[in-house]
Order: C-alpha cells, then sequence, then structure tokens
C-alpha cells in the first residue's frame, strides 16, 4: 500500500468527515472505498465508449446481415 497527500476542497471533506463518524470506518476506508466505487464507475464508462465506437464499426453490416435474415424467414433469399 502507497502513502499519498491530497488536497480536499472543505466542503468534501466535511461530508467525508461525516460519513466516516456515521459508519464508524477510518477516514483511510473510506477514501479507499471512494477511490474504487469511482474506479469502477471509470472503467463502465470506458466500457460503454467502446461498446458505442465499435457498434458502429459494424452497424453497416450488422444491418445488411440483418436484411439476409429476413429474406430467408421470408423465402425469398436470392
Amino acid at each position: 500500500m502507497q502513502a499519498m497527500s491530497l488536497k480536499v476542497e472543505d466542503e468534501i471533506l466535511q461530508d467525508a468527515e461525516h460519513f466516516v463518524k456515521r459508519r464508524k470506518i477510518s477516514r483511510n476506508a473510506y477514501i479507499n472505498e471512494a477511490i474504487k466505487a469511482y474506479n469502477a464507475l471509470e472503467r463502465r464508462r470506458e466500457l460503454r465508449e467502446k461498446l458505442a465506437f465499435e457498434s458502429k464499426l459494424v452497424a453497416a453490416d450488422s444491418l445488411s446481415i440483418l436484411k439476409e435474415l429476413e429474406q430467408i424467414g421470408d423465402g425469398n433469399l436470392r
């Protein structure tokens, strides 16, 4: 585990201290949980962006394949 120093806005620190006391956990544990939660949120954002990008790459092919499958279902494949 690595130590770090950071500056926190007064209002944010006051909110954090409130929850630290209420949950009866250390400030360090609270900050670690907060960073872990934010990292998970960022991973989901990255995944959403990657999925949107890759969906655009295959959109035209997907529509073409869908049309072919519809023709197969209708018995009209040429």
